[in-house]
């Protein structure tokens, strides 16, 4: 099979497990025709959780999912979810007296928990922006807008550089600083900043701002300078006000996804010699990621040097993750391995975490083979965001391609 042969039918499978499988689900199974907006969650046996609280997390995903491919396919359809999704993050999320995105609401759309995470506010101004280019919707934009210069203000560590990890409702320093429960309490961490530089990114499309322009490639610097260790060619994941690591583990899922993300970062500053040392370290660091795969084609989710224990739960983002990293790398290189990392995670997710009976993908597979039973089908941190993304991403470059060889044929 020729590599055009080859990209058009993973072009074309990608393409129907997005508008098959994954999408579905969401515009049917979650969505919440008695309070409003989307359930909160489908546990792992497919059992709806009506009364669930609702993250704004997952309601960003939500909406930058259906924004991106009604960009994609220009289909009406999936707007009129993505304008659901905005809707109740306007309703119920936004803060209207001190601006910003509460952490949680119940179900009725009562916030529960009122903290302002500065990831969950990057993805706010992600999905945000994502919506504004598939409808051109003022409030959308001008509300990202508000949201990114409020975490500058707050947020941004003059001293030190980069950004705190959460604020209280009033935008004071949190005390509380942990994404999640399985952290420790750090105060700065790579996955935000991460998850910050890339709705820069996508907000930088809609408004070419110099100061927000500034900053992402003060971000950027930030990588390369603070959070790479050089010495193991690998990120650091929390850290002190003056950027101390806190530990050496490796976290691949990670590594794999800022590797194209920072290249995407630099590329739309459209300044050649800043994305020409972008790539260079990137390519560094997706060399290290790939330490994660394993023989089945799939990705590690963690390694831990200080024990030498190897977490080998296959997670269903990391894996989407990997997909998109080393296509990025394979069109960077023309190296015809990254390509096959590409073709054999596709194939492990086909045979081992997409549901074909439901729809969506289950949440991982655990390091025996089964499937975690613990973890949600959809939910608080599972929705659709790193598998459409997968998808919009690739087939968006692979059509691309496809179309340029055509043209010079």
């Amino acid at each position: 099979m020729t590599t055009a042969e080859r990209l058009k039918r993973l072009s074309e499978e990608l393409s129907s497990e997005l508008q098959n499988g994954i999408l579905p689900y969401w515009s049917t199974r979650m969505v919440d025709h008695e309070h409003g907006g989307f359930y909160g969650r489908i546990d792992a046996s497919e059992r709806l959780h009506p009364d669930s609280d609702r993250g704004v997390i997952m309601y960003a995903r939500i909406l930058w999912a259906f924004s991106n491919a009604c960009n994609l396919y220009g289909d009406r359809s999936y707007l009129d979810i993505a304008e659901r999704a905005k809707n109740y993050l306007f309703d119920h999320f936004l803060d209207q007296v001190n601006g910003g995105f509460f952490w949680m609401v119940d179900c009725n759309g009562n916030p529960v928990d009122t903290k302002k995470q500065i990831y969950a506010q990057g993805f706010v101004i992600y999905a945000l922006s994502e919506y504004h280019r598939a409808c051109s919707c003022p409030r959308s934009r001008q509300v990202a807008i508000e949201t990114f210069e409020l975490i500058e203000k707050y947020a941004w560590d003059a001293d030190n550089g980069g950004y705190i990890e959460a604020c209280d409702r009033e935008w004071r320093p949190g005390e509380d600083m942990r994404l999640s429960e399985k952290e420790t309490n750090h105060p700065k961490s790579m996955n935000t900043h991460l998850h910050v530089i890339e709705p820069c990114t996508n907000l930088y499309r809609i408004w070419p701002d110099g100061c927000l322009a500034s900053r992402m490639r003060d971000i950027l610097e930030i990588f390369k300078t603070r959070i790479f260790n050089p010495a193991t060619d690998h990120f650091g994941l929390l850290f002190s006000s003056d950027w101390q690591p806190s530990s050496t583990d490796a976290s691949y899922g990670h590594e794999i996804e800022a590797a194209w993300l920072l290249d995407e970062a630099a590329e739309a500053l459209a300044d050649q010699s800043l994305t020409d040392s972008t790539e260079a370290f990137t390519r560094r660091v997706a060399a290290s990621a790939a330490q994660g795969l394993l023989a089945d084609g799939s990705m590690a989710y963690e390694y831990s040097p200080t024990t030498g224990h190897l977490d080998a739960e296959r997670h269903w983002w990391v894996q989407a993750e990997a997909v998109v990293g080393f296509f990025n790398l394979w069109q960077k290189t023309g190296q015809e391995r990254y390509l096959d990392y590409v073709i054999n995670a596709w194939e492990y997710i086909k045979a081992y975490l997409i549901d074909t009976v439901n729809g969506e993908w289950h949440w991982s597979r655990l390091p025996d083979g089964s499937l975690n039973p613990g973890k949600d089908k959809a939910g608080f941190w599972k929705c659709p965001y790193h598998n459409t993304r997968m998808c919009t991403e690739l087939i968006t470059r692979i059509n691309s391609m496809l179309s340029r060889r055509l043209a010079s044929v």
